[in-house]
């Protein structure tokens, strides 16, 4: 067998050196040279089809269905899009101690019954694994460890045990010896992402990535591991808190952007069921500042408080937080509150908050906003059960958002009797119990509150 050798490739133009040096050869870039191996003449870089590929019409293939295999956690399997893909690569991410490998090692004990699962640590001892099933309640799962961190050995155990499923805890702790560079490395964390994923495909094996995180929130290493994983699943939430969130931002099989609610016990991460009450507070008497909205996570409409406070400025410039929501959209929906509402917030500070540790990214949440603040700015509560959603204009209008309907079927379902929309959602079916305040305007939602 040749020797494989390393070269340095350059992440900006691709071009290729002997040795590292400070500047590429080939674009003048400098530090861009990063450790790679040389493929060679050989087959290293073998396609995922185990064969060589031929040309085929489109209209020739036969669609085959993905078989799913059901995890066990309903919540886990609503976010994978209905289960687990065979030969799929998921590539989980999140804060150190939010519960990654717990949720993991549950899936695993859940599946071990009728599929082989293999557990490689790379963090821990087995002894280490062994004692957090004893707190999850797990010890005579079904379940096969392994502590290993080197490519080849894995490979080889994955070869002899012939598992179904394998958890790979953590990528970033994985190293290959044809790199001579430290494990979590872009070049380590590369080749042995694209070795492994390979072998997913090639043999039909569900493989899970355990990712770290910097300190910024995104996955250490290089960005090509989020592209070439089929799935990418983030865990969301304060980790002090007992509510966790897990929401898929890529997935080849399924739904983007889908949320799973989970609550940390003392057996571990259970699926939260209505996970609706969790965002919303129970006031004994209503309170100023507090709207609730409908948004849609996914393929689920949840319902989400959002409280704003609104307090005289106590420096020398005002102060505009936002936990949960984008900032900039903050700033922006002030201005047009203060334009087409005649609501002026300048000399104030204004701190907006969604309940429950939720992160919401979608424009329907601009009217609760600007109704949370106005509520808060003149220390008057909304009315009881009232729900609103509807994007928000720089001109002043209230745009209509997606699914509308199903927004108001989820709040009627938890008890709302009225609700602020835009009048493009107003539905074309009266639904049952609900009133419905079409509006089209920023001053026309404000002049009904005042009312």
């Amino acid at each position: 067998m040749a020797k494989t050798k390393t070269v340095y490739s350059c992440t900006e133009c691709g071009g290729l050196s002997p040795k590292w040096q400070g500047q590429c050869p080939q674009c003048a870039a400098w530090n861009t040279l990063v450790e790679a191996l040389d493929a060679g003449p050989g087959a290293r870089f073998e396609s995922v089809a185990g064969a060589r590929s031929q040309v085929t019409p489109l209209a020739a293939v036969e669609a085959k269905q993905n078989h799913r295999v059901a995890s066990g956690i309903d919540e886990f399997d609503r976010v994978l899009g209905g289960g687990l893909v065979t030969g799929g690569v998921v590539l989980l991410g999140g804060d150190p101690g939010i519960g990654k490998s717990t949720l993991l090692l549950q899936a695993c004990a859940a599946l071990g019954g009728a599929h082989r699962t293999l557990y490689v640590t790379g963090e821990e001892s087995v002894d280490q694994v062994a004692l957090r099933a004893q707190r999850l309640g797990l010890v005579n799962a079904p379940v096969e460890l392994l502590a290993e961190v080197q490519l080849e050995a894995i490979v080889a155990a994955i070869g002899a045990t012939q598992p179904e499923l394998v958890v790979i805890d953590s990528i970033q702790t994985v190293y290959t010896d044809a790199l001579t560079s430290a494990p979590g490395s872009v070049a380590q964390v590369r080749e042995c992402a694209a070795q492994l994923t390979r072998l997913a495909k090639q043999r039909g094996v569900i493989v899970f990535f355990v990712g770290h995180v910097t300190k910024e929130g995104a996955i250490a290493g290089p960005r090509v591991l989020e592209h070439i994983v089929d799935t990418v699943l983030y865990f969301e939430g304060d980790p002090h808190s007992s509510f966790r969130l897990v929401r898929a931002i890529k997935n080849r099989f399924g739904a983007a952007n889908e949320l799973g609610v989970f609550a940390m016990t003392e057996r571990g991460l259970k699926g939260v069921t209505n996970p609706s009450a969790i965002f919303l507070s129970h006031h004994a008497e209503p309170v100023a500042g507090s709207a609730i909205v409908a948004t849609i996570e996914g393929s689920r409409p949840l319902l989400v408080e959002i409280q704003a406070l609104v307090d005289p400025v106590q420096g020398a410039m005002p102060r505009r937080l936002a936990v949960g929501l984008d900032a900039q959209r903050l700033a922006l929906l002030l201005a047009v509150l203060h334009r087409h509402g005649g609501v002026e917030t300048g000399g104030h500070d204004v701190f907006v908050n969604a309940v429950g540790g939720v992160r919401i990214q979608e424009p329907a949440v601009d009217l609760a906003v600007l109704v949370a603040v106005h509520s808060s700015l003149r220390n008057k509560p909304l009315p009881a059960k009232l729900l609103m959603f509807g994007e928000v204009g720089l001109a002043g209008e209230i745009r209509p958002v997606q699914r509308g309907q199903e927004r108001i079927r989820e709040a009627a379902k938890l008890g709302f009797r009225t609700v602020l929309i835009p009048s493009a959602n107003r539905p074309r079916q009266p639904v049952d119990d609900v009133t419905v305040i079409p509006v089209d305007r920023v001053e026309a939602a404000l002049n009904y509150l005042r009312e």
